[in-house]
């Protein structure tokens, strides 16, 4: 059980974060506006309004209060990580261990080395899909989810904790997206900004705000 003693996400996990202490190169395209009512746009499969249903601009619902914290998986389809990458990540998780299980599981993109795109994605959809059990709360990075801020994030956690699943699945997509098979079994689709970003830095935006 877990004290929340202020609104931020970072109050699930603790306090602070991380500074990029090295150069990364990021290429960042514009997404059309997506018109979503801030607060009550999160909503799962079956239209009940959760997590994060509840969030007033800034405020969560479990300030001052214990959540139970589900371990954590993150998959992430894509190449081999940089090595300044991957400390980043080992560090953000070494934090994050303090107070929830946290797993990192990497996806080779197209692990089948398939020529055509719709095939790819297919074998990476299989891979994910392997990866995810029954009774997980599975929630997918999306370009065209639900926009999702601080304190959402925050209850989306703390919400998953209350849907009787034993685990929280965050998943992350390769060049290409998610496959039909993942977008089907999906709690929930979300996105961390309107810019679309590339799987390594959305890793490192969700990592930053499961912590920070």
């Amino acid at each position: 059980m877990i004290q929340l003693p202020n609104p931020s996400i970072g109050s699930i996990f603790g306090p602070g974060s991380l500074s990029i202490a090295f150069p990364l190169s990021l290429s960042l395209s514009v997404c059309p506006p997506m018109a979503i009512s801030s607060c009550a746009s999160i909503q799962t499969k079956g239209s009940t309004p959760l997590p994060g249903a509840g969030a007033a601009a800034g405020h969560c619902k479990y300030t001052g209060q214990s959540v139970r914290a589900l371990p954590i998986r993150i998959l992430t389809v894509g190449k081999k990580r940089s090595r300044g990458l991957q400390l980043l990540v080992d560090e953000y998780i070494g934090k994050l261990k303090n107070y929830c299980i946290v797993d990192d599981v990497q996806i080779r993109s197209n692990p089948r080395n398939a020529r055509d795109v719709k095939a790819q994605v297919d074998d990476e959809d299989a891979a994910v899909m392997n990866l995810i059990r029954s009774d997980d709360w599975v929630v997918m990075l999306d370009e065209n989810g639900q926009d999702i801020g601080s304190a959402q994030m925050a209850e989306l956690v703390g919400d998953a904790g209350n849907t009787g699943a034993s685990r929280l699945s965050l998943c992350i997509g390769g060049p290409y997206g998610h496959g039909r098979q993942l977008r089907e079994r999906a709690n929930l689709s979300i996105r961390l900004s309107t810019l679309v970003l590339n799987h390594q830095i959305a890793l490192l935006v969700l990592m930053e705000q499961l912590y920070s």
